[in-house]
């Protein structure tokens, strides 16, 4: 007979695993099915799990080198750590005021706020972090801006912001009180015009609704910077949903390079609340959260990765993926199959082709390079099969060196010929 103290000790363990489980499930993460012909690998710069106890400074910067906050919110290094497994940006009350010379004026602050800004810009790709807000009218924060540069006329210029996250983690009675819970992306088109007239053009606004505060747990949020002219965006296990940058003063008003930014700021008030300093002295409520960042990069489908970034992460569930169980391909002496896969490291991906009696026609081996890859393969034949219906084709991947024995994931697909 089970004792009580075993009993409870089980349900705990039970109880312990599907939390963990859910949040897994609920906070999907990776990036969105590339285009064909094209994959999808980590880039190190844009990177980081946070796992250890400075901030990498090799990818980091512990401050804003172009901003030092908007007021009473300073952005100072103090408030940026690492430590359990995480990056770590905290909201507290100075001792005093402190003033600030810059732009040509001085400026008073009392409330201590943090950036971290990547060293390196980056020109597109899909960007990731998962992250617990804090429990304050302060943001939380994950966004992309650069210089821009000469507009279009000459005598004008520009310069552009994507903002993939923004939100804060607490209601209140203001006007902004809608940015305490899911997900709110935007980019700006900052455009000087020849009379030095300065303009915030803006796209229209990506929402996320939810009714959990982004201070009670994690979420993913996540941006697919397209081209110069969209992006789409990700929230948790979501559909994306997509956006057009404003492209009444160029065609392509997002064509430069940017730094990643992870910002922990006070937003204008009265639209959003200052923070009180009670809460900015309650260390529950101070912090925010980014477990880890990702950015990737899109490839050519043989292109090298180097970083081996995926395997040291155990990023995918290893697999090969057909988008149906049934494809109609017109019947030639080379088949286009189309597929993709997920994998970690550089794997074989062997093709075999069976008729409907099951003997095996022909087979074909490539080599599956480590990231997201989605492509047609031209299966070669040796000579020109019937058109018909009810081929079948079994994928297999296998470590490089491996054999049918030492299959990761195998996938079928049937195949009607036609003409």
């Amino acid at each position: 007979m089970m004792s009580l103290e075993r009993i409870v000790l089980s349900v705990m363990i039970f109880c312990s695993t599907n939390v963990f489980r859910g949040n897994a499930q609920v906070n999907d993460s990776g990036p969105p099915k590339p285009p064909v012909g094209k994959r999808w690998i980590l880039n190190p710069a844009f990177s980081d799990e946070f796992n250890g106890t400075v901030l990498d400074t090799t990818k980091w910067l512990d401050h804003h080198p172009t901003w030092i906050g908007r007021p009473p919110g300073l952005f100072m290094p103090s408030q940026v750590s690492v430590a359990d497994g995480s990056l770590q940006l905290k909201g507290q009350k100075m001792n005093n005021d402190t003033i600030v010379h810059a732009y040509g004026k001085d400026i008073t602050f009392n409330i201590k706020g943090a950036a971290v800004v990547s060293k390196r810009p980056v020109f597109l790709g899909y960007y990731e972090c998962r992250v617990k807000a804090a429990a304050t009218t302060m943001s939380t924060t994950f966004w992309f801006s650069g210089n821009g540069g000469v507009g279009p006329n000459g005598c004008d210029s520009y310069g552009q912001e994507w903002d993939i996250q923004e939100c804060i983690g607490r209601e209140g009675d203001f006007e902004g009180k809608y940015f305490a819970s899911g997900m709110h992306s935007n980019a700006h088109y900052w455009y000087t015009d020849c009379d030095e007239g300065k303009h915030d053009y803006r796209a229209a606004q990506v929402r996320f609704e939810d009714t959990e505060l982004a201070s009670k747990d994690f979420h993913v949020y996540g941006g697919w910077w397209r081209d110069e002219k969209s992006a789409s965006y990700y929230y948790d296990d979501r559909e994306p949903k997509h956006q057009k940058f404003y492209d009444k003063i160029t065609d392509k008003p997002m064509d430069k390079p940017m730094y990643m930014r992870l910002v922990h700021e006070t937003y204008p008030f009265p639209w959003i609340s200052l923070p009180t300093d009670e809460e900015l002295a309650d260390d529950t409520k101070n912090t925010v959260y980014y477990d880890w960042v990702r950015g990737y990069e899109l490839v050519g489908l043989n292109a090298s990765n180097e970083s081996k970034l995926e395997q040291d992460l155990g990023l995918y569930d290893e697999t090969i993926i057909f988008e149906s169980a049934e494809i109609n391909l017109r019947n030639s002496k080379t088949l286009n199959i189309p597929l993709s896969y997920k994998a970690n490291t550089d794997r074989q991906i062997e093709l075999v082709l069976f008729d409907l009696e099951g003997k095996k026609i022909q087979e074909s081996i490539f080599v599956a390079f480590a990231g997201y890859a989605n492509l047609e393969f031209n299966f070669k034949l040796d000579k020109e099969l019937k058109p018909m219906a009810g081929y079948k084709l079994v994928a297999s991947m296998r470590p490089m060196e491996g054999d049918q024995k030492s299959s990761i994931d195998a996938n079928t697909v049937f195949v009607n010929l036609v003409k």
